[in-house]
């Protein structure tokens, strides 16, 4: 009835259509064949009542009409699963179709970003970005050797090494003339008390030392 309202059904449409169809048969051959069996053992049961009675006759026909219901029940399952088959054929091309679906919106997804992607361009860019890596790179090692022109101090450290050798030089000959200037008694060293003032003395020229050279690295 769908052509007459301008409307087609869809594949999908048309598969759920016929798989409920094919359910539906299903059932109803359920169904005759369950009234067929219960007919089948009620016709047993008949058949032995009248083989008691003696009548051979009824038996006979009765046995017949047992033969056509087993037949029956046997065709009624043989259409049972040919229809199953047939129904799981459809359920197979309904997953088909869903996949070619997906499929389908996948490709489209793919041929938009294929359309979008420019390769020139993008190589374009990579090139680019390489350029302006190597550019920043060279900078950067540029930058680094004039800092450290700049701030360089190995020729400071040699001339202020050379400063304080020569104050050292200084002070050790100052040290000397010092030394050789304490009082000096008569026959060497004494023991005693009068070894004292001679440590004095020599603890005092260090301090002195000492404090010049403190004086001399704060300036």
């Amino acid at each position: 009835m769908e052509w007459l309202f301008g409307r087609r059904m869809t594949p999908e449409e048309m598969l759920r259509k016929n798989k409920r169809a094919l359910d539906k048969a299903i059932r109803d051959l359920d169904r005759e064949r369950m009234h067929m069996e219960q007919q089948e053992k009620k016709t047993i049961a008949d058949i032995k009542k009248m083989a008691k009675d003696g009548q051979m006759d009824a038996v006979r026909i009765m046995a017949k009409d047992l033969v056509r219901t087993r037949r029956y029940v046997k065709k009624f399952m043989l259409m049972k699963a040919n229809i199953q088959a047939v129904s799981m054929k459809i359920q197979t091309l309904r997953s088909q179709n869903a996949m070619a679906q997906a499929m389908k919106g996948v490709t489209k997804v793919m041929q938009n970003m294929n359309r979008q992607m420019n390769l020139p361009q993008i190589q374009k860019i990579l090139q680019e970005f390489e350029k302006q890596s190597e550019i920043m790179d060279m900078k950067d090692e540029m930058m680094n050797d004039a800092m450290d022109d700049a701030l360089g101090d190995e020729g400071d450290e040699e001339e202020s090494d050379a400063i304080v050798n020569q104050v050292l030089d200084e002070l050790g000959l100052q040290m000397n003339e010092k030394l050789s200037n304490l009082p000096q008694a008569a026959g060497g060293l004494k023991t005693g008390g009068k070894e004292a003032p001679v440590a004095t003395a020599v603890s005092d020229a260090d301090a002195d030392l000492q404090a010049r050279l403190d004086n001399l690295r704060r300036e």
